[in-house]
């Protein structure tokens, strides 16, 4: 586990050291309560009262029967204590990390998100915080607890009898030896079982969130078997851990019950030769005894220690995920936009010495309508995930109205841009919270005007509890097209300067599509917008066509003006589309550009 991963954790326990504190002082307590009574019966009740060695014995009795009650009602009182203030500490611990946590994955860098599984975070967020949790509540306050303990019954008996003791003494050196082997087999293991209930999470999420082509393709028994074979994969690496920590308690067992053995035989001797009381005999056992409890129980501590750093260095990798993107030093908040949009010489790649994007240039106006166009892979995306400076260019610029996109912060960027993706997140929460996403504190007559704007006023009333209705997991429980105009409300709501939409139109019906584009009008007006383009039908709207190919700018400029001209991309990919009906289709766009009425491809 790393220092920083070690401070971090030591951050989140330094505000409730206090309740910390307060629960190991009553672990020490019960602990002391515990290393009494060994005496009270050997000396007070056998030596004082059995055997008669005192002139007051019934006496003596009734005030040892009180002694032990009142003890074990003290011993109650704070084993309640001890388990409440330790209980509260680990679970503000828990929550605390899980919002470290959740915050931390909100931060990195949007390719950290696109490389990890879903599933490891998932185990993060869950699994290793309980782990830590449970190492917090119980683990650490036992450890202290039972080395007092064990320390508390090295003093007495070495008191009762010296000899007897350092018999009893020479089992310790082999149990740590044991507990340290085993130690390191049990975190090793501990690692891949987490390993493997990662992979099994994730292939659950994959089957629940695609569970439709699932069914299409009758993959019902592909998944099963995928899904089988790491289930077994987990419960080998599981039954290896729990083997190797089986082994360790019946060991540790075997050696406290053979000393015990030896040392009733040799104390028998010394009570026959009267060098120990037969009260000192029962107390040293009692005590010898008690041994094996805390000595088991500490083997346990140090393998869970084990499964907690595993845990811990889980959760490191996620701390140590580097943030590419983040706000500068001399960052200035982005003042109000006109829209004018320049990407100067810019190259990029998700991995080093492979770019995905190169020396790409062009200029947008305020209010103008661009369309990024190209085949699958060229690089539309990543042109406007820069925008969004989800990345930062390798190489080059992006300028938004003069300001270089590094310079600026982040939250005034993003909060005037607006983005409309082509698969539409729904939260599980209420439609008017889902539409509020896009700006947060709006009010209720903004968020309904966002809706009627975007033709989602009518089927929202029409659901169970209108704008109060829970939308289900993903928003299965609309259609299509309803979500789109959800996403539609969400942009119009937030007002933006610039916006980005990832064919918003693309596989839905008829009339879903008419609505949508009845929306996207209203929300285009006046803003300088993006479009991934990949029908030809959504380009109708366009001031400028940017052409893509192999992550290169190949050609730019008005449709009209790219469909005539002979051997352009972009007329290649229109009659690839479209047949060849080509000179009346130029018409129209020739039509577009000069303000004429314009018949749709």
């Amino acid at each position: 586990m790393s220092k920083g991963m070690t401070l971090r954790l030591g951050r989140l326990l330094r505000p409730y050291i206090p309740q910390m504190l307060l629960g190991v002082f009553s672990a020490l307590v019960v602990s002391s309560g515990n290393l009494l009574l060994p005496l009270i019966f050997g000396r007070g009740l056998v030596d004082q009262v059995l055997l008669g060695l005192s002139r007051h014995s019934l006496s003596r009795l009734n005030v040892l029967a009180l002694l032990i009650i009142l003890l074990t009602a003290a011993k109650g009182i704070f084993t309640y204590s001890k388990q409440y203030f330790l209980g509260y500490v680990g679970h503000r611990f828990a929550m605390d990390l899980r919002a470290l946590l959740f915050d931390r994955l909100q931060e990195v860098s949007l390719e950290y998100h696109e490389r990890e599984k879903s599933g490891e975070s998932v185990v993060r967020m869950t699994g290793d915080v309980t782990i830590l949790q449970g190492i917090i509540s119980g683990t650490l306050a036992g450890l202290i607890s039972d080395g007092v303990t064990l320390l508390g019954i090295l003093i007495f008996t070495f008191y009762l009898h010296w000899k007897l003791a350092l018999l009893t003494v020479l089992l310790f050196p082999f149990i740590g030896l044991m507990v340290g082997r085993f130690g390191e087999r049990v975190r090793q293991f501990t690692r891949q079982m987490q390993d493997r209930m990662t992979d099994i999470t994730t292939i659950i999420q994959e089957t629940l969130l695609g569970i439709r082509i699932v069914k299409a393709f009758t993959l019902e028994e592909h998944e099963k078997r995928r899904f089988a074979r790491e289930n077994r994969a987990s419960f080998f690496a599981g039954l290896r851990s729990v083997q190797v920590q089986a082994t360790i308690s019946p060991l540790v067992e075997l050696l406290v019950v053979g000393a015990m053995t030896g040392v009733i035989w040799y104390g028998a001797r010394e009570v026959l030769a009267g060098r120990l009381t037969a009260g000192d005999l029962v107390a040293f056992l009692s005590y010898a005894g008690m041994a094996s409890a805390p000595v088991a129980a500490l083997s346990q501590q140090l393998s869970s220690l084990q499964q907690g750093r595993a845990a811990a260095e889980r959760i490191d990798t996620l701390f140590a995920a580097p943030v590419r993107v983040t706000d500068s030093p001399q960052a200035v908040p982005l003042p109000p936009l006109s829209g004018r949009v320049r990407f100067r010489h810019v190259t990029f790649g998700y991995e080093p010495g492979r770019p995905v994007l190169h020396d790409v240039s062009f200029e947008v106006e305020p209010g103008q309508v661009v369309a990024l166009v190209g085949p699958s892979g060229a690089g539309k995306s990543t042109l406007v995930h820069l925008l969004l400076r989800f990345y930062d260019p390798d190489e080059g610029s992006i300028e938004v109205d003069g300001y270089d996109l590094r310079r600026v912060t982040l939250r005034s960027l993003r909060q005037q841009i607006g983005f409309v993706p082509q698969e539409t997140v729904v939260f599980g929460v209420s439609v008017r919270e889902n539409i509020a996403c896009g700006r947060p504190g709006a009010t209720e007559e903004e968020i309904v005007a966002a809706a009627r704007a975007a033709n989602a006023d009518d089927f929202i009333r029409r659901l169970p509890q209108g704008y109060d209705t829970i939308l289900g997991e993903r928003g299965i429980n609309l259609s299509g097209g309803e979500r789109q105009r959800l996403a539609i409300a969400r942009a119009l709501l937030r007002q933006p300067r610039i916006l980005i939409l990832d064919e918003a139109t693309a596989s839905l019906d008829a009339e879903s599509e008419h609505l949508v584009q009845e929306a996207l009008e209203r929300l285009l007006s006046g803003r300088t917008t993006f479009i991934i383009a990949h029908r030809f039908s959504t380009i109708e709207r366009a001031d400028l066509v940017v052409v893509l190919d192999r992550g290169r700018l190949v050609e730019s400029g008005p449709p009209g003006e790219l469909l005539r001209r002979e051997g352009s991309v972009y007329r290649r990919l229109h009659q690839l589309q479209f047949g060849s009906a080509l000179p009346a289709r130029a018409g129209a766009w020739a039509a577009r550009t000069t303000g004429e009425a314009v018949t749709l491809p």
